[in-house]
């Protein structure tokens, strides 16, 4: 059975480009494809499509207005289909937090070639839509919508200069990463993080996370100091990785070629961690298509790293975490919204038996 996907964009070349792309393989094919939300509302009820791809800003009504309805009334697996503005990252960034699975950027030049460039990467996030199981996003999306009440603060704070999180993520990655943030407190261990996405939208991400978090969120520059109450975000278009300078752990980026057609990449991140933070660590891997990540927490735990990675229950795309608990990698499963407990507990268990010693 092919992926039905229904193509919305006011761009009669996007439409052609995307009809063209997804027609060439075998398991996916365009129903239909619609110039703006009006149309598409009537297209949907007709063609009952299993994915849409859609246009971030267009005519009539506006994409985020439409993913709003969208989700409220016909949940359905979305694709965005975004500018790379600054405008349009931040659009991008609320249309995840409404529910989209993920997004492509259009090029800015070179439309047709540059398009067709992107061919795996769109094949593989219709595919990874397809795949996604809405009901977990809308939970999510209301859980992330309530107050969230302080984090409770470490009872022996001098632990979050010795340990660091280290965290890996891909599909739906964005609301993840945004709830167990959310419950970090200002006193945490310093946190490391690759979430796949294109150049350009990540420091959109870690500045919307750095405004609603207790601690502090900023896009990777390589060569920080790795700070209590710190998260760096990997960069759209270089790795990062855990390295060290001296005594004090430092954020180092690579412009190294992709890994298992990534980058960043979760498993170089990962595996510098191994090699540079050992025992250390506490690895968490969350939702994500593929097995990005599987190796190097494998490697991470052979080092001494404790890892927990998010349950089906919880994933939109239970993938990456699938991977990592079959490659022995994943000490401890748990639901999203029970992960930052069960980290922050870890972290103070150990350091009340190191007291002890």
């Amino acid at each position: 059975m092919k992926i039905k996907v229904l193509v919305i964009d006011d761009s009669a070349l996007i439409r052609s480009l995307l009809t063209e792309i997804i027609n060439s393989q075998k398991d996916m094919e365009v129903v239909g494809a619609a110039p703006d939300p009006i149309i598409a509302r009537e297209m949907i009820k007709a063609l009952n499509p299993d994915v849409l791809t859609l246009d971030v800003e267009m005519p009539k009504m506006d994409g985020l207005d439409f993913l709003e309805k969208l989700m409220r009334l016909r949940p359905t697996p979305v694709v965005m289909v975004s500018t790379l503005t600054e405008k349009g990252n931040e659009i991008t960034m609320r249309a995840l937090e409404l529910g989209a699975i993920d997004f492509v950027t259009k090029p800015k030049t070179s439309i047709a070639d540059g398009m067709r460039e992107y061919t795996d990467t769109i094949s593989d996030k219709i595919r990874a839509a397809a795949q996604a199981k809405i009901a977990t996003i809308a939970r999510a999306r209301n859980q992330n919508n309530e107050v969230v009440s302080s984090p409770v603060l470490l009872r022996n704070p001098l632990i979050s200069s010795e340990k660091l999180l280290i965290i890996g993520a891909s599909t739906g990655g964005t609301e993840a990463i945004k709830s167990f943030l959310l419950q970090m407190p200002s006193d945490c261990p310093g946190i490391l993080i690759t979430q796949h996405m294109p150049a350009g939208f990540t420091k959109s991400f870690a500045n919307r996370l750095d405004s609603l978090c207790q601690i502090s969120v900023k896009e990777a520059e390589g060569g920080e100091r790795i700070l209590p109450g710190h998260a760096y975000i990997a960069p759209g278009d270089m790795h990062l990785l855990l390295a060290r300078s001296g005594a004090n752990y430092v954020t180092a980026l690579s412009d190294a070629a992709p890994v298992s057609r990534h980058k960043p990449s979760v498993d170089v991140l990962f595996e510098s961690a191994a090699t540079y933070g050992g025992k250390n660590v506490v690895g968490v891997i969350l939702t994500g298509m593929g097995k990005d990540g599987a190796v190097g927490m494998a490697n991470m735990k052979q080092a001494g790293a404790y890892n927990f990675a998010q349950n089906e229950a919880s994933c939109v795309v239970y993938g990456m975490p699938k991977e990592a608990v079959a490659h022995g990698g994943v000490h401890e499963v748990a639901h999203l919204n029970d992960l930052p407990k069960l980290v922050l507990n870890h972290l103070t268990a150990n350091s009340d038996r190191a007291l002890r010693v």
